[in-house]
């Protein structure tokens, strides 16, 4: 198996074991640190397949945020761990070539650290955009639209997505609240709403910028506007307007 055939493998394994295993268990907490230590690898410079595998392998045992104090979990980490171990070996022995998926990679802490100040000093310090209950009427330029439009059934996803796709490459920068991971995703990973923490979204040129905040809005700026706006023609019956208690 190839080396992209073999990552890709294992990212769908880890995707499958954590909708299936239930939320707080032992086998969740584990297959999630192993996920987020295969995504950090990079799927466009991956090591031969059998240095994969390895690499692979020693990601099952991926140090968790905080060790279960209840055996019964402890035992579960260790037997979801085991359980990827296996898998690996077993992919890594088959002749078979896997449509990859689309792309993901986790930054580790310094990288997303850096990506954070670089959109900040473009952007604004602290907080990317504007704030509805402190800064008063929208700027001109800026799209400020209701959180639900971009929800998974949301009709602004596609219009969103499909702006991204026409920009070369189409990799973006995924950049969430303190203390989760930053990501450069594929476009059409892309899911640009509140998710419990803040995120912002951009490019390698920063002249653009996708804001979702805990206020119910998504706000959009630079030279997305434009193109967001061909591609969704009813944008404007989306647009955030303030309620009366503002």
């Amino acid at each position: 198996m190839d080396s992209v055939s073999l990552h890709t493998m294992a990212r769908r394994y880890l995707m499958s074991r954590i909708e299936k295993l239930p939320a707080g268990h032992g086998g969740t907490t584990a297959a999630r640190t192993i996920q987020k230590a295969v995504d950090r690898l990079d799927r466009d410079d991956l090591p031969p397949p059998g240095t994969l595998a390895a690499v692979l392998a020693a990601a099952a045992a991926a140090p968790l945020d905080h060790w279960p104090a209840d055996s019964g979990e402890r035992e579960a980490v260790s037997a979801e761990r085991e359980r990827f171990r296996e898998s690996v070996r077993s992919w890594a022995g088959r002749d078979l070539v896997v449509e990859p998926l689309p792309y993901r990679r986790v930054f580790g802490e310094e990288e997303a650290a850096a990506w954070t100040r670089r959109i900040e000093e473009r952007w604004g310090g602290g907080r990317p955009l504007w704030v509805p209950q402190i800064d008063g009427d929208v700027p001109e330029g800026l799209l400020v639209l209701q959180t639900p439009a971009m929800w998974d059934d949301g009709p602004g996803v596609e219009p969103m997505r499909g702006a991204l796709r026409e920009r070369a490459p189409r990799r973006v920068i995924e950049i969430r609240e303190p203390g989760t991971s930053g990501s450069l995703i594929d476009s059409d990973l892309v899911e640009p709403f509140y998710t419990g923490v803040e995120a912002v979204w951009t490019d390698e040129t920063l002249d653009w910028v996708v804001y979702a905040s805990h206020h119910w809005t998504v706000e959009v700026s630079g030279t997305l506007v434009p193109r967001l706006r061909a591609l969704w023609p009813d944008l404007d019956d989306w647009l955030w307007t303030a309620p009366d208690w503002y």
